[in-house]
């Protein structure tokens, strides 16, 4: 994204600031009061996907919201450390510089699996245990023909330096937005739509996609599932056609503290969707989590 042309009309700038911290120069946007509560969005998004629940959650939490290295407005320093365990490390490093000790993580999707790694990183560094709430969390392992299609296309893709070039100017951003967001089961206002249109339309943003996606293995996440003894509610969309729910299902079975809870009516964007109904999940949770 470009800061000039995209940031005066982008959602909640007013909370926005830029932080150089090794390796990557940071987009965050930060308000309210109390306990910090981080937020971390999915692969392909920003701190866009949060601007409905911030209002909510600012009332009780000093609440943080961060673009992923290589989204939306966060450069990328070290491409290299765009993993899944790299990118909890210097999070996690982000958070001790600016003195942030999350009470609790909120991650949608990719940012799900974030959420849970950086959680047990924080846990070690930090002098209370965070509380998780993940959204349709994509923590599965890729099984059968995806296990080596996924990964391998991706790769191919992001090293290639056209590729991004041609996903956001082959035109038609608009229709393939909409599209890509209702095969995944949800569907938004068309301002909603038009946010992930431009996102689309973004070379820089699309590059870091592809580049995190060609770097992405939940494997050895999902292998330590059982040692992460942080609170945890994965909730899901019964709708969800891009994380099934059942992968949440399987993690909650391994995490040795956490409850499950499915939605009617919403699908991957579930918090979109339901802005405010997910908020008061999250805050009811964590309420009687710190009780």
């Amino acid at each position: 994204m470009d800061w000039s042309r995209d940031f005066p009309s982008w959602p909640l700038n007013d909370l926005s600031r830029r932080i150089r911290h090794r390796p990557h120069f940071w987009h965050v946007q930060e308000t309210g009061k109390g306990p910090t509560l981080l937020l971390l969005h999915g692969a392909g998004a920003t701190t866009h996907t949060w601007r409905d629940l911030i209002r909510f959650f600012s009332k009780k939490f000093h609440v943080v919201v961060l673009d992923l290295p290589g989204h939306g407005f966060t450069r990328v320093g070290n491409r290299a450390r765009l993993g899944l365990e790299t990118t909890a490390e210097d999070i996690a490093s982000l958070c001790k510089a600016e003195g942030w000790e999350p009470e609790a993580l909120v991650g949608h999707s990719a940012g799900g699996a974030v959420a849970l790694e950086l959680s047990d990183l924080l846990a070690k560094s930090q002098s209370h245990t965070p509380r998780v709430v993940t959204i349709n969390a994509a923590l599965d392992r890729f099984e059968g023909i995806a296990g080596w299609l996924f990964p391998a296309f991706a790769k191919i893709l992001a090293l290639n330096p056209f590729v991004p070039m041609a996903f956001s100017l082959g035109g038609g951003t608009n229709i393939r937005a909409r599209a890509s967001i209702q095969y995944s089961g949800s569907n938004l206002s068309k301002q909603g739509y038009g946010y992930y249109a431009r996102l689309l339309n973004s070379h820089s943003h699309v590059d870091g996609t592809l580049q995190t996606m060609a770097r992405w293995n939940t494997d050895a996440l999902y292998d330590r599932l059982p040692e992460i003894e942080n609170p945890c509610l994965l909730i899901t969309g019964k709708k969800d056609k891009a994380v099934p729910p059942k992968v949440s299902d399987k993690a909650a079975q391994l995490l040795p503290n956490a409850k499950r809870l499915e939605l009617d009516g919403v699908g991957h964007l579930a918090h979109e969707e339901s802005p405010e109904v997910v908020s008061q999940i999250v805050l009811d949770y964590c309420a009687k989590a710190a009780a």
